[in-house]
Parts: structure tokens; C-alpha cells; sequence
């Protein structure tokens, strides 16, 4: 008999060899219905997979993310039975699942797919799925596999299996096909009854720009066909919350081949969005204690070899800038705070000091590959809304949780309500990631989760996913949509100190390390925009609306009194324009509701003898006749519901 620990701390006494799926059973009925994946001492098992050893069982469902993982990764592989029936001699390399649903990279040949091919892969593979073949796992040696694919001419798995050893390779069979694969699937192929291709792109083998070229198939799968219609509608509602499509409708950014890729231009109302946005962090932050700074957009590449950035992303960086001195090299910014460090370092500093606050709109550059650039998620030119806060040990609690409660603030005022956060620290297994030394890290990692249980956050702690310096407290925000973003991190660091030698005199009249913590509520201004833009679908707050209202005279003998209301409503410093042109009512309506404008104010010859203006809200809401001071007070109490003051 062997004992299974359930997540809920059960213990079942089982016979060796007892399945995952039987342990279901033994719970109950429906469970096992809907059993789909398993973990079992933190490895990803099949249902069948006979259970040994005591150990704790994790079971999952379709309604876990783990449970989508193997439904998603198993559908990769009937995907790639598919093609290879319909395409003879292509060559397979990996399939993975994904955050929504999977792909496998293809060697095509000869053969050339596109959208109209979609239609007899999706048939295909429905076809391969119903004929409910179960998916099995088998170890094979080294040279099998070798073996197996040189018969094939596959070079491609051929080199992943030539990275790998005996004991470690498996193969998973299911109908005709196999295919090299680690395990983690559902328990048969019938369980898929919706199945779409998604799209085709380009993408290298492996990453790497030098290596071939190949074929990348999007998909998605579902257990029912009515998750698949829901899934088709809300990709159709994202496509015109597209934050590239409505940035150029609004007229907020664009892009130049000329400037270069990945380098975004902010246009007259984008940039006094930026704008807004900055002034309505930096009012925050002066009130938090922040002091803002200035930093070049270069340094020198010593700077950032000392601070270890240099290391980790010299690759990802622009090639250094040689100046007409010999052996002079500068490097664009790819981070603020080895500024900040030097920032710190120009003065002496005691305990009393401390903590230092300093903060800065700063831009960096990162060299990504052409292929990862997409409109202003991914940039090569991004500004941050940096800070670094230098603190005694002592301080560093208190002033973590005050960096929360800027964090919080920043999502409430701008309707980021469903969020969680997440605990990033070191992945044990791989120390070498990471610089300093292990008592600091132990001492970072338990302060950020000290902090977060303190402030009540609902957080999970993530292992692998710290930055190189020291771990992290990120922000998992969903969207309207329900998409995840990454918005808000806040670093603990005890290494870049030690560094840059930067000190503080104590109390003792010894000089002391201070603990920096990084924090950037926005991340980047060009991510955080491009976020924002797909989560109100450019309904702004309207207290960061570029253009709040717009005044639309009946004819032209109403533009003098339209005219003295724009007055009026700039006095009240409302953000007004006047459309004057020579077109309806109705069709500059019908153009402010595209551009999003939140208020038309409609003026004639009724307003202009009673004094007042027709206000129609953007959405159609008519909400009749008023004065331009009781508009006002609308105005500021909508504007007073979003936007507290900190």
C-alpha cells in the first residue's frame, strides 16, 4: 500500500500502482468525469499513469490552468498528426501550449499554408479527435530516438535529442502518430470537440535569427463547442479594443520605418496623455517623499558592467556607441537605477537621511528582435516611471508597504479593480541566474512577503521568475476582457549596493549598506498606455481624457455663442474644442462618438436665449439642457468618483 496526500491535506492508503484517475473515482463520480491532468509530487502525470510511492496528488480539470496546459499540449499533438497526414515529409520541432491554446513550429518544405488551408486542418484534426485514441507514454533510449528521427530526416529532433541523455527521453504514441514529448495529457483525444487554427507566422528554429526559418501554427481547443463561439467573440471584441487600431483613431501615437522599428512617435494628444499621466504620478509621489532626477540616456559600459546589466542583457542591448577615444565606449540606457546608484553616491548620507527617494520619467533601449515588436507593448525605446527608494533595513518594511499603497492608488484611479500579485523569488535550482549572496536573498524574499500578507494581497509566490538582482512583487491585473497583464513591480535589492559601495553612516558611526527597492507602478508608460487603451477600448477615466467635451453650434450663426461657452468651460478648465465645420449635427455626432469624446454640447438658438447647453454623453445618454456651471459640477464629480487624491 502507498499513501496520497491530497491538496486539502487528506491522506488515501492506496494499492501500488493505483492510477490518478482511480483515486478520482474513490472521491467521486463526477470528478472522475472531468479528471483531465495530474500532478504528482510536482511532475506533471497522465491519468493513467500508475502511482508507486507516497506522494502528494494533485488532480486537475478543465477548469484549472493546469488542466488547460495538458488539454492544450495534447491538442498540439493531434494538430501536428493532422498536418503531417495532410502534408506529407514536413518536419515537426516543438508544440507547446500556451496562454491561449498552443502551436507547433513546422519545417514546410515545399508546401506553403495559409488562412484558406485553415478549414481541412481543423476537419482533420476533429477527425483524428473523435476517434478517441488515448495518449501513452514510453521511455526510449538515447539511440532509438536518434534512430527513429534520422530515419525520418527530421535534423530538427534530431538535435533536441542529442542534448538530452538516457533515462530522460520519452516518446508519446497516440493513433498512428509519435512524437518526442516530456508528458502531461489529457487521457484521450475525444475529450476535444471544438478545435481552431488561429493563424501562421514566421518564427526561427529556436529563437535564433541565423538559425532556419519555419512555420509557426496557432491553435485552440475546447471540451465544448460553445466555448470555442465564446472565445471567437471576445478574440473579435479584443480586435477592436486593439490598442494599435484605436491609438491611430484617436490619434495618440504612430510609427516611422524612417525613425525605426520599435520606436513609437507621440502624437499632439498622445503625448498630453503621457503628460497627464506623469503630472498625476508625480503629484503622488511628491506627496510619498520622492524627489525627482534627471539621468543621460547614455553611460559609460563600465557603469553597467559594475552593475551587472551588462552581463545579463549585453545581448539584448544596442551595439556601444565608440567616441574618438581609444578604447571610449558608451552604451544607450537599458536601466535607470545604475544612475540612481551614482545619483545616491554624490553625497555622504547618515541614518537621519534615510530613506532616500528618488524618481524618474526615464527612457531606456533595448535591442528585441524585429519579430517580438508589437505596437507599444514591445518597444525599443520605453519610458519608465522609475524610482529607487535607498532605506535602512530597518525602514525597508515600512517602506515597501508604502510603495503597495502607491500601486493600489494608481489601479484604483484608472479602473484596474482585478488584480492579484505575485511573489517572484529565486528558481533553487538554478543559483547560477543570480547575483549576491544567499542570506541577502532569503532576507529580500521573506520582507516582500512579509509586506504583501501584511497588506492583505491575495498573491501566490512564484519560484524562477525574480530579476537577476534580487526578487520581486508583481502585479497580475485582469482586463476587461479578462486577459492577464503584468502592471506594477516592486523590487527588493541587496546587491546593487554592495556594487556600487554605496553607504550610510549609523547611529554607531559605522558606515552600513542601505537596501535599495525599485518600483515602477506604470512599468513603462508605452506598455502601460497600449494596456489601458484595450482595457477601457479608449474610453479613458475622464479625468486623463485628452478631450473631454466637444461643442457642436447648430449653424453659423451660433459659433460666436459657442464660442463664449468653449470660454467658460476653459475657465472651469474643462478640455474643450469647437467643431465648427460646415457638416450636420448629426455627422460630427456621429464622429465624436468614434473618437470617443465623453461629452457633446450642443448649442442654437434655444441655448443662446436661455443661456444653456444641450449635453449629449458619449453612448447616446441625452441629458437635456443646463448651465455651463452645473455641466461643470457634473464634470468634477464624476471626475472626484475615480480620482482620490493620495
Amino acid at each position: 500500500m502507498i499513501k496520497i496526500t491530497l491538496p486539502d491535506g487528506a491522506i488515501k492508503e492506496v494499492a501500488k500502482d493505483t492510477t490518478p484517475l482511480a483515486i478520482a473515482k474513490s472521491i467521486s463520480e463526477g470528478l472522475a468525469r472531468n479528471v483531465i491532468s495530474a500532478k504528482f509530487n510536482d511532475t506533471v502525470v497522465e491519468v493513467y499513469t500508475p502511482l508507486t510511492t507516497d506522494g502528494t496528488l494533485t488532480l486537475y480539470t478543465w477548469n484549472n490552468d493546469e488542466g488547460k496546459k495538458a488539454f492544450w499540449h495534447s491538442s498540439s499533438h493531434v494538430l501536428a498528426q493532422a498536418l503531417e497526414e495532410l502534408y506529407p515529409g514536413i518536419k515537426l520541432t516543438i508544440g507547446p501550449a500556451i496562454e491561449n491554446g498552443f502551436y507547433y513550429d513546422v519545417d514546410f518544405g515545399a508546401n506553403v499554408i495559409s488562412e484558406k488551408d485553415f478549414p481541412k486542418i481543423e476537419a482533420k484534426a476533429l477527425e483524428i479527435a473523435r476517434g478517441k485514441h488515448d495518449f501513452s507514454m514510453r521511455e526510449v533510449s538515447k539511440q532509438e530516438a536518434l534512430d527513429f528521427y534520422k530515419k525520418q530526416g527530421n535534423e530538427f529532433k534530431v538535435e533536441l535529442i542529442e542534448n538530452l541523455t538516457d533515462g530522460e527521453i520519452t516518446f508519446c504514441d497516440h493513433s498512428s502518430f509519435t512524437d518526442l514529448c516530456r508528458g502531461g495529457h489529457i487521457p484521450n483525444t475525444g475529450i476535444i470537440k471544438a478545435f481552431k487554427i488561429l493563424s501562421v507566422a514566421g518564427a526561427y528554429w529556436r529563437g535564433n535569427e541565423n538559425n532556419p526559418q519555419l512555420t509557426r501554427v496557432y491553435g485552440i481547443s475546447f471540451p465544448k463547442q460553445k466555448d470555442l463561439k465564446e472565445y471567437l467573440e471576445l478574440l473579435e471584441e479584443a480586435k477592436k479594443r486593439d490598442h494599435r487600431k484605436l491609438g491611430k483613431e484617436l490619434g495618440l501615437f504612430t510609427f516611422s520605418q524612417k525613425v525605426g522599428q520599435g520606436l513609437p512617435l507621440w502624437l499632439p494628444k498622445g503625448a498630453a496623455l503621457r503628460e497627464r499621466l506623469e503630472d498625476f504620478l508625480k503629484r503622488a509621489q511628491k506627496k510619498a517623499g520622492y524627489e525627482m532626477v534627471v539621468t543621460p540616456h547614455i553611460g559609460q559600459k563600465e557603469l553597467y558592467v559594475t552593475s551587472g546589466h551588462y552581463a545579463k542583457y549585453g545581448e539584448d542591448s544596442f551595439q556601444p556607441i565608440k567616441t574618438p577615444k581609444e578604447d571610449e565606449e558608451f552604451l544607450l540606457k537599458p536601466m535607470n537605477c545604475p544612475h540612481h546608484c551614482e545619483v545616491y553616491k554624490n553625497s555622504p548620507w547618515s541614518y537621519k537621511d534615510l530613506p532616500i527617494r528618488y524618481a524618474e520619467f526615464g527612457t531606456v533601449y533595448r535591442y528585441e528582435q524585429s519579430g517580438e515588436l508589437h505596437g507599444l507593448t514591445r518597444v525599443r525605446g520605453f519610458t519608465q516611471d522609475d524610482a529607487h527608494i535607498f532605506c535602512t533595513p530597518e525602514q525597508l518594511d515600512e517602506e515597501f508597504k508604502n510603495v503597495i499603497d502607491l500601486v493600489l492608488y494608481v489601479f484604483g484611479s484608472l479602473g484596474f479593480e482585478n488584480f492579484t500579485a505575485q511573489v517572484s523569488v529565486r528558481d533553487l535550482e538554478n543559483p547560477d541566474k543570480y547575483i549576491g549572496n544567499v542570506d541577502n536573498w532569503e532576507k529580500a524574499e521573506q520582507a516582500i512577503i512579509s509586506a504583501a500578507k501584511e497588506k492583505g494581497l491575495d498573491y501566490v509566490v512564484e519560484s524562477g521568475e525574480a530579476a537577476f538582482y534580487g526578487p520581486k512583487l508583481d502585479f497580475m491585473v485582469k482586463d476587461a476582457l479578462g486577459r492577464q497583464w503584468q502592471l506594477g513591480t516592486i523590487q527588493v535589492d541587496y546587491n546593487l549596493p554592495e556594487r556600487f559601495d554605496l553607504t550610510y553612516k549609523g547611529s554607531d558611526n559605522e558606515l552600513h549598506r542601505p537596501v535599495m527597492i525599485h518600483r515602477a507602478p506604470f512599468g513603462s508608460m508605452e506598455r502601460f498606455i497600449a494596456i489601458l487603451l484595450e482595457h477601457t477600448g479608449g474610453n479613458f477615466p475622464l479625468w486623463l481624457m485628452p478631450q473631454q467635451c466637444i461643442v457642436l453650434p447648430v449653424s453659423e450663426k451660433h459659433e460666436n455663442y459657442a464660442q463664449k461657452v468653449l470660454n467658460s468651460l476653459e475657465n472651469h478648465e474643462i478640455r474643450a474644442l469647437i467643431d465648427n465645420r460646415n457638416e450636420t449635427v448629426g455627422k460630427k455626432i456621429r464622429e465624436a462618438e468614434l473618437k470617443k469624446i465623453p461629452f457633446m454640447i450642443i448649442v442654437g438658438e434655444q441655448e443662446e436665449a436661455d443661456n444653456t447647453i444641450s449635453v449629449r454623453k458619449h453612448g447616446g445618454e441625452d441629458l437635456g439642457s443646463i448651465s455651463v456651471k452645473d455641466f461643470s459640477d457634473l464634470i468634477k464629480k464624476e471626475i472626484n468618483s475615480t480620482l482620490k487624491s493620495f
